[in-house]
């Protein structure tokens, strides 16, 4: 055999579906069906192990069949070689050994979803492929039980009046949206609002929205097409300087429609805010896979602070989970292990004529929901 040592992947799993056994990479996306010889190659392989090694193992079978084997598993990233040099997405992969496979097959499992090209599509697609049951209940109720009515807030302060004036808008005003709201609207969702020292530790950040251990993973790009004041392009903001990074010039509407596929609505928003995670903040305190739900969760409050903050502007913000990962991550140059995209939010002025916040989801046709 002329191939090096090799040794199982670290990110490969198997398991049953629809009546297949299959041998899947979720770091690479690869997923192929898999008899009892390839799960025997790959569980030989859980170290590094020679041709020879190999040769001796698996005697019984013609060498040119284990060869041609061994080269498949590699071509297909469920083995790896030991002659390749280790690059750093490789290292970055290792700091979620703690977390995998639990969290690790569901982060590379859900990136990059085909998306529909538009409503019509997606109500096509769902029309076709989508549940053949009943729309379950959007509120749970305890029948025959005893109940206690509650009086509803009369109150309409600026607090209140923001909460319930909330909406994802998709129209959008032409004025721009002016660079002392977008500044208001990031140092309050992700600007450092107090700092803290953990003696032993070092400093800590205090935001408006809760971090589990104050790791706050979360950080925020903004795409800016349409800012007054701000030069078109893509930047970094600094929550601890209050400032904008510029990382690259120029930014098209091009970029709206590649960042959120089949959501045309959105190419009015004066600037998208791409929000990312850095994972070894979390990873370094929490070993446990669970962890991975507090990043998730805490984008949630980060996207929830930002509409509200945009709300009280008077501006009109959207948030959206149908985003391109890759593509994203690609143009923010983040490499999708150690930090990667997790959702997408934008804003923009509100139309110039308001039209009702309930309209039917028809292409075009929506001013907010």
């Amino acid at each position: 055999m002329d191939y090096v040592s090799v040794r199982r992947a670290p990110q490969v799993v198997c398991y049953w579906h629809n009546g297949r056994f299959l041998v899947h990479n979720y770091a690479t996306g690869r997923r192929s069906p898999a008899n009892a010889v390839v799960v025997d190659l790959l569980d030989f392989c859980g170290r590094w192990r020679s041709s020879r090694a190999i040769s001796r193992r698996f005697r019984g079978y013609a060498q040119s069949g284990v060869t041609g084997l061994v080269r498949d598993l590699i071509t297909c990233s469920y083995l790896q070689r030991s002659d390749r040099e280790v690059g750093p997405r490789d290292q970055a992969l290792a700091d979620w050994s703690q977390w995998n496979p639990a969290a690790g097959f569901f982060h590379w499992s859900t990136k990059d979803v085909q998306y529909p090209d538009g409503l019509d599509s997606a109500a096509r697609a769902f029309a076709r492929n989508g549940p053949r049951t009943r729309m379950p209940s959007a509120a749970k109720q305890y029948r025959g039980r005893a109940r206690v009515s509650l009086t509803k807030t009369a109150r309409r302060d600026a607090f209140s009046q923001t909460l319930v004036d909330r909406r994802t808008w998709r129209r959008f005003g032409s004025s721009p949206v002016d660079v002392n709201d977008l500044g208001a609207v990031l140092e309050l969702t992700w600007g450092v609002q107090h700092r803290a020292v953990v003696p032993g530790r070092g400093e800590i950040f205090l935001k408006t929205s809760p971090s589990g251990g104050a790791r706050h993973p979360g950080e925020v790009y903004v795409l800016a097409l349409r800012v007054k004041g701000l030069e078109r392009g893509l930047y970094h903001y600094g929550c601890d300087r209050h400032d904008l990074t510029r990382l690259a010039r120029g930014a098209t509407t091009n970029q709206v429609d590649a960042y959120l596929p089949g959501q045309t609505w959105y190419k009015g928003a004066a600037a998208l805010l791409l929000m990312t995670a850095v994972f070894p903040r979390e990873q370094w305190r929490y070993r446990f896979p669970r962890a991975y739900r507090a990043v998730l969760i805490e984008a949630g409050h980060l996207c929830q602070t930002f509409c509200l903050v945009s709300t009280w502007l008077g501006l009109a913000p959207f948030c959206s989970m149908a985003f391109a990962d890759s593509r994203i991550e690609r143009d923010l140059g983040i490499d999708g292990v150690a930090e990667s995209v997790l959702y997408v939010g934008g804003i923009g002025m509100r139309p110039e004529v308001q039209e009702q916040p309930w309209m039917p989801a028809k292409a075009g046709n929506v001013a907010c929901l």
